[in-house]
């Protein structure tokens, strides 16, 4: 992957709330459905792992583009909205925080 930049990104305070949390679980699960059914599984992975799509992701999902948190929250999303179809996708989401890991 070629570095076409820097981004400076500032720690911030608080929780998703929990309307945001289900949207962002709803649209995050669309998303990876169709990149998935249209380019596969590791055309997914590959995305995930740019750092600057990531960081997309979690804006088009509804997280400030610069909030601190958006690794949590849309890997969290992710692992909520994918685990009963982790099978059929080929695709399964671990970790978390704490408990939730």
């Amino acid at each position: 992957m070629k570095r076409s930049g820097v981004a400076d990104l500032p720690l911030h305070g608080g929780r998703v709330p929990e309307w945001l949390a289900h949207r962002m679980t709803r649209l995050g699960t669309a998303i990876t459905e169709i990149i998935i059914r249209d380019y596969g599984t590791s055309a997914f992975l590959s995305r995930l792992s740019d750092p600057f799509w990531f960081q997309a992701l979690g804006a088009v999902m509804g997280m400030d583009w610069h909030s601190s948190g958006i690794t949590t929250s849309v890997m969290g999303a992710l692992k909520r909205g994918l685990a009963s179809r982790a099978d059929e996708l080929g695709i399964y989401i671990c970790g978390g925080r704490g408990r939730f890991s």
